[in-house]
């Protein structure tokens, strides 16, 4: 049967107008993006099938989209549309932290550096600067490393938070393992970072570790 032939309380369109789309799940979510299934079955079928061959909706987004193009039942439209919708919601989350919006939650800072980092083959180490209002001036990607580490100038960092006038930052680094645990050298990279920013007045506010689930935070620690 055909999803329009289906009653209009279990389409998933008029689900999502009628409460929301965080009333839907992921198989109904991905089969708005599908618009119709594959070989006889509908989209939500052909969506469940796709994230039960894949390992879940992560793991199927994870993949750049010219990897996406090559799994049978999306082709090159729809791997643009669903390449699209991830970096419209990752856009979204980062304009809540531009120049103007004070930074309320620094939980938002974490879930922004996720959002960014998560799903990186390599481990990615990245500043975001704020000023003396904890508002947004910019984020950077300053180091990038092997599968495993990430080389780490505080140097650079300070040079570069000069560079962008900051109060305060928060940075934030991923574990391409998965496992968001800070390592020793972690914790003391965190220690030589908060030194060295304060000789020039700065704050370090918090080091977030990306692995899976939640970011980490180190403040929450009590290792910042």
């Amino acid at each position: 049967m055909h999803i329009r032939d289906w009653p209009e309380t279990e389409r998933p369109r008029e689900r999502l107008l009628a409460h929301g789309p965080g009333n839907l799940s992921d198989a109904e979510l991905l089969a708005i993006f599908l618009g119709s299934g594959t070989a006889g079955r509908d989209a939500v079928t052909s969506a469940r099938d796709l994230l039960a061959e894949h390992g879940g909706l992560r793991p199927l987004l994870d993949r750049e989209p010219k990897a996406l193009t090559r799994l049978h039942g999306i082709g090159p439209a729809r791997a643009c549309a669903l390449a699209a919708a991830l970096e419209l919601g990752h856009r979204h989350l980062a304009a809540q932290l531009e120049r103007g919006e004070a930074l309320g939650n620094p939980d938002a800072a974490g879930v922004y550096f996720a959002q960014r980092l998560r799903g990186r083959a390599h481990e990615v180490f990245a500043v975001l600067y704020l000023d003396s209002r904890y508002r947004s001036l910019g984020c950077e990607e300053l180091f990038h490393g092997t599968i495993d580490s990430a080389e780490i100038h505080p140097r650079t960092v300070v040079e570069r938070t000069l560079a962008h006038g900051a109060a305060a930052v928060m940075v934030s680094h991923n574990h391409p393992s998965g496992n968001p645990e800070p390592s020793a050298a972690d914790r003391a990279l965190t220690v030589r970072l908060k030194q060295a920013l304060a000789l020039v007045d700065v704050k370090l506010l918090d080091h977030f570790v990306i692995g899976d689930g939640p970011p980490l935070s180190m403040a929450k620690r009590g290792l910042v």
